[in-house]
């Protein structure tokens, strides 16, 4: 018998999602309107225990109206990471702003240390303003990503960002679940410690809607604008006027049922992913020229990825990896390539990337789906202790 094909990351729908669902369909309620929507934001909320919650269709729409509600203009700069997926840096340019990009460190995540550096050694802090030296522009904000599950050094980033008036967006989109447990922010989620927090949903996530995000706050005034923005900017419900150019990005109502169904098991979804790390990272760390990367010791992440760090000693290099376990039919991944190198942003401000660039050589991200059998992540090891070139 062929061996079943083992994929990166799939859903787990094995809850309520098919009678909540139906409870929608059979509501006639299936668009951006019924109550799916609002007990969905109000749960996410409570779950995260932040103040309010938007509901939106993706995680780049989420960050496309954060930076709006940050006041982010076309005359802005914003701090980006340049190691993570290109969604978290083009609403950027969908506001007309331009990034800067800053390296990572060894958690995956933006590197605290250099964006400090950059603001002292780069830029100018003027009336409140912190001044580009080289461009003249104002930066206006961070969007600080928590790679994998994993959390950026939120502590040092939210000194800097304060010292230097620098609104935070938290790209929280892989994190949801992820919370502190030590240090300044214990008991904080992953999206709610910067100014404004987004989620994802997507197919790929821990938890999913198919397609849909959550912008978070504590900040009643920017969640009301958001869902403003978000529901086309409507000023008279009854006579359709609207007071600014707004947005078609609410949720709908199936999606938000799917939703509920998912976060009612978030936590045994976090729980069986901690399992699978630890019993990968056991076997895994005992094969010469292979480690599995630990999640930052002051955080309980979600597990949402986990990456294989592949240094010389093994026998195969990060791309002959993927096309061996491809043959054996065990679907991995390598990271994005860094988005400053990508066509679109060649001519974009960079600040010492190093860091990244190394790991985007070394790493391959394994099957990880929260319905992983410990009979399929032991196919995975042995395939791994036994590597051969095609």
């Amino acid at each position: 018998m062929d061996q079943k094909f083992i994929p990166l990351s799939v859903p787990n729908l094995k809850g309520k999602e098919l009678e909540y669902v139906t409870q929608a369909i059979e509501s006639e309620w299936v668009s951006t309107a019924g109550s799916y929507i609002n007990e969905f934001e109000e749960k996410t909320a409570a779950y995260v225990k932040a103040k309010g919650a938007v509901s939106v269709q993706n995680g780049t729409s989420g960050l496309h109206i954060a930076l709006k509600v940050c006041g982010v203009t076309e005359e802005n700069e914003v701090i980006v990471p340049a190691f993570t997926f290109i969604a978290a840096v083009n609403p950027v340019k969908y506001i007309g702003a331009e990034p800067i990009f800053i390296d990572c460190d060894d958690s995956l995540c933006m590197d605290a240390d250099k964006l400090l550096h950059f603001c002292q050694e780069e830029c100018e802090f003027e009336g409140r303003e912190l001044i580009n030296k080289k461009t003249k522009k104002h930066i206006k904000a961070i969007i600080v990503v928590h790679i994998f599950g994993n959390t950026a050094n939120m502590e040092k980033i939210m000194n800097v960002a304060n010292e230097f008036n620098l609104k935070v967006i938290e790209d929280a989109t892989e994190a949801i679940g992820t919370y502190y447990t030590e240090g300044f922010y214990k008991g904080k989620y992953a999206g709610t410690i910067g100014t404004i927090g987004v989620y994802s949903f997507n197919g790929n996530k821990i938890m999913t809607t198919g397609g849909g995000g959550m912008i978070v706050s504590d900040d009643m005034e920017l969640i009301k604008r958001a869902k403003h923005l978000t529901t086309q900017a409507k000023s008279d419900e009854l006579y359709y006027r609207h007071d600014e150019v707004g947005y078609n990005y609410r949720m709908t109502n199936i999606q938000a049922a799917l939703g509920l169904a998912q976060l009612e098991q978030l936590e045994t979804f976090i729980k069986t992913k901690r399992e699978n790390y630890l019993y990968y990272r056991e076997q895994l760390n005992t094969i010469k020229g292979l480690t599995l990367l630990e999640f930052n010791e002051n955080i309980r992440s979600n597990y949402w990825f986990y990456s294989l760090y592949i240094n010389e000693d093994y026998l195969l290099n990060r791309d002959e990896i993927i096309s061996f376990l491809a043959s054996k039919n065990v679907q991995v991944r390598p990271v994005w390539d860094l988005i400053n190198e990508q066509k679109p942003y060649l001519k974009n401000q960079t600040y010492k990337i190093e860091i990244a660039s190394h790991y985007l050589h070394h790493i391959v991200n394994i099957p990880c789906s929260s319905n992983l059998t410990k009979e399929d992540a032991q196919y995975v090891i042995e395939c791994l202790k036994s590597p051969k070139k095609v």
